[in-house]
């Protein structure tokens, strides 16, 4: 993940804007007729920059986490998470950082990933260390939805767990998670486990990274087994992969037609089978924020946006299906703040791509 640092005139203007709205003041929002709600998660948070964010159901409601503090890559960075009580979101709270006790010595938290388990397990996921190039992943376990956490553990060397996007249980309970590694390039992999606080596997690197670079798979499930997966690169496309099969062999990364500015992306297959991919579309940055769909994976359309102010920041998106069927997507908002919209997915209507 590259390390993405604001100007400090940027983020202290940004604060003072912040300032001068009300508690739950919104911004404006791209015309989109899909959009339902939208707000802000932490109205007014206590430090300035926020990051990375991702959101899960539980049967207690909707939980969001991301990382915060500072500015990225700062060790005062921590993993912060709120609750959803049916009517608003509960105030944020740290529930994990980068102190390190032995050494006394206290690292940036980056990237978390929350995913609710069907034996009612809410687990937290979340790399730890001076950069991407070097962290390392651990896990978290909330037997009460996220209100209280009672287990954390070091991955393995060398497994990071889903690096940036939710993982997928197979019916068997394996966790299937898209992972990549930048420690010698960026480098994409699939790992899985039934325990992650036990033992790991890992399958072979899907690009070689000197002649594709890319990282932060997210996982569509078409069926049973026709999963494909998408990639952010520097190569200023959407990479993929795909599986049609039960021993979980995965072709090599290939380039879509779709471009990208090298920022992370996440999607789902709704519950009419169609892919909703939320991305940054093109490759002149990050200040558009687009929603695609496909009907297979292959063929995409605009549902149109979310964002739409060039210059500006709206990135790090994370999708999920709820059980009432409403899409929600949260996401990075000038890097100050964690967005949330509902969306009613009868409403999203694909058009061609501009």
């Amino acid at each position: 993940m590259k390390v993405d640092r604001q100007l400090s005139w940027a983020r202290l203007t940004g604060l003072f804007s912040m300032a001068l709205l009300p508690a739950m003041a919104q911004p404006p929002t791209a015309a989109n007729p899909a959009i339902v709600q939208a707000g802000f998660i932490a109205a007014q948070p206590s430090y300035p920059s926020s990051h990375a964010s991702t959101i899960v159901e539980t049967p207690d409601g909707l939980v969001a986490a991301w990382f915060g503090g500072s500015e990225e890559g700062a060790a005062d960075v921590g993993i912060w998470l709120a609750r959803h009580d049916g009517s608003a979101w509960l105030p944020a709270q740290e529930v994990a950082n980068g102190v390190d006790t032995r050494r006394g010595q206290r690292y940036p938290c980056w990237n978390p990933v929350l995913f609710s388990r069907r034996n009612g397990d809410l687990l937290l996921f979340y790399k730890v260390g001076p950069s991407p190039a070097s962290w390392w992943g651990m896990v978290r376990t909330s037997p009460d939805h996220g209100r209280s956490w009672v287990r954390s553990a070091r991955l393995p060397t060398g497994f990071t767990g889903p690096v940036r996007n939710k993982p997928i249980e197979l019916d068997d309970t394996t966790l299937l998670c898209g992972a990549s590694l930048e420690d010698k390039g960026w480098r994409v992999h699939m790992e899985w486990t039934k325990n992650p606080f036990g033992a790991w596997s890992r399958g072979p690197d899907l690009n070689a990274a000197y002649t594709m670079a890319a990282i932060q798979p997210t996982i569509l499930q078409y069926s049973d087994w026709r999963f494909q997966i998408l990639c952010r690169s520097k190569q200023g496309k959407i990479m993929e992969s795909w599986t049609t099969n039960r021993n979980g062999s995965w072709s090599a990364l290939t380039r879509t037609t779709l471009p990208n500015p090298n920022s992370a992306l996440d999607g789902v297959v709704l519950n009419d089978g169609r892919a909703l991919l939320v991305c940054n579309y093109g490759t002149s940055g990050r200040g558009t924020l687009d929603l695609l769909l496909s009907p297979d994976g292959r063929e995409w359309q605009s549902a149109g946006l979310l964002e739409n102010e060039p210059g500006r920041e709206y990135s790090y998106p994370a999708v999920i299906q709820a059980q009432d069927g409403k899409v929600h997507v949260t996401y990075t908002w000038r890097r100050e703040r964690i967005k949330h919209v509902v969306l009613d997915p009868a409403r999203l209507q694909g058009q061609p791509l501009r």
